[in-house]
């Protein structure tokens, strides 16, 4: 603790006595005040001065930070974008019918089957196509020309059995049986041997016109629509009597 001399208070019974030059008091000597050096008067006012030209520090203000940390910036590559994948186009589904291709004098008639089934006789859509070919002029028991065409071909696989594939067979398949007889009117029964042989719609019915490797087509009504709309069948007589010259001329060459 750094004490060099310690002095009782009181004097301490039994204790050595103390020396004299111990007990003397010294007065410690006054501290000596260093005159203060006075500014010369023109720094006050150099000071005040200053003071008022000084900017003003604006105190600083601590905003508190969010804890959510910034997300990551993708990094940027020198590679293209990938593409977007390319719909493939959806094929179109396969027909359904049922055609019979049959021969009446001179006339080919490919007729669509109503049940999808052979003719048979007391068939009432037989029945029907026998009355048109007598009111036509025209043998009343028409020729069954090969099995029916049935599309589609194939009820698997992957060949294509689309509307235009059985156009091309539909065709192909009447340009065979031109090949062993003649005909001066081809008669398309029903909407889809309108569409699949003639390429032509149900606007067509009732109109005659030039087909491509199958010379002239007629388009009539399907039986059962006239079975269902006996009102139609003024048009197909109206239509009839317009083209049973064709025919009746052909026969009377033959004979």
């Amino acid at each position: 603790m750094q004490v060099v001399h310690w002095l009782p208070r009181t004097e301490l019974p039994f204790a050595a006595p103390s020396r004299a030059q111990l007990l003397a008091f010294t007065e410690a000597p006054a501290p000596v005040l260093l005159p203060q050096a006075t500014p010369p008067a023109g720094a006050e006012a150099v000071a005040a001065v200053r003071a008022k030209v000084a900017p003003k520090v604006a105190p600083r203000i601590e905003v508190p930070r969010s804890a959510v940390r910034p997300q990551a910036k993708p990094a940027v590559t020198d590679e293209q974008p990938a593409q977007a994948p390319v719909a493939k186009p959806v094929p179109t589904p396969a027909p359904r019918f049922a055609l019979q291709l049959l021969r009446a004098g001179p006339c080919l008639i490919l007729v669509e089957l109503p049940t999808g089934d052979p003719f048979q006789s007391r068939d009432p859509a037989y029945l029907l196509l026998k009355d048109m070919l007598r009111a036509a002029g025209l043998p009343d028991s028409p020729l069954i020309i090969g099995e029916p065409v049935r599309w589609p071909l194939l009820q698997r696989g992957n060949l294509d059995q689309g509307p235009e594939a059985a156009c091309d067979f539909v065709q192909g398949f009447a340009m065979a049986q031109l090949e062993h007889g003649g005909c001066v009117c081809l008669w398309l029964v029903g909407l889809a041997a309108i569409r699949f042989a003639g390429r032509a719609n149900a606007e067509d019915y009732n109109r005659e016109w030039q087909v491509e490797g199958l010379g002239n087509a007629w388009a009539l009504p399907g039986l059962e629509l006239l079975m269902e709309q006996p009102e139609r069948k003024a048009q197909v007589w109206q239509a009839m009597r317009r083209l049973m010259p064709r025919w009746k001329h052909r026969e009377e060459q033959t004979e």
